[in-house]
């Protein structure tokens, strides 16, 4: 079911702080931030030759990421990106085999246009899972 890494999402306290230091500092290719207010966040992508790295900031004090931020100060991994076929039968199998999809458990549009999906962390060792249409 699972395609390639799509990318890591990192929480950052500070995006401008963390696109230098992944831009000047190890001399990555760095997208200009985009504000995604249905999911409550600004984002950037780090460009790798295998897969990208999403750096997070909250969008708003309602944001899931201002959560996480604050358990996490100095900010760390929130959630690994996987590609799928076809989201809504992966959705499909994966509810019936008992996990979770976060929210409504309908696909929302995500960061590079692609229908997305949550999986609950407990379900999967404690690790956010988010799933993209390829």
């Amino acid at each position: 079911m699972l395609g390639r890494v799509n990318h890591i999402a990192i929480a950052v306290p500070d995006l401008a702080a963390a696109t230098a230091a992944y831009r000047d500092t190890l001399g990555a290719a760095v997208s200009q931030p985009q504000a995604l207010p249905e999911h409550g966040v600004t984002v950037v992508f780090v460009e790798l030759p295998n897969t990208k790295v999403e750096l997070l900031q909250p969008l708003g004090e309602t944001s899931p990421i201002a959560t996480f931020l604050e358990k996490n100060p100095s900010g760390g991994m929130h959630h690994i990106c996987y590609e799928v076929d076809d989201i809504l039968l992966a959705r499909d199998r994966l509810v019936a085999a008992g996990a979770r999809v976060l929210g409504d458990g309908q696909p929302k549009t995500g960061a590079h246009g692609k229908p997305v999906l949550f999986l609950h962390p407990k379900d999967f060792f404690g690790t956010l899972i988010e799933l993209e249409q390829a």
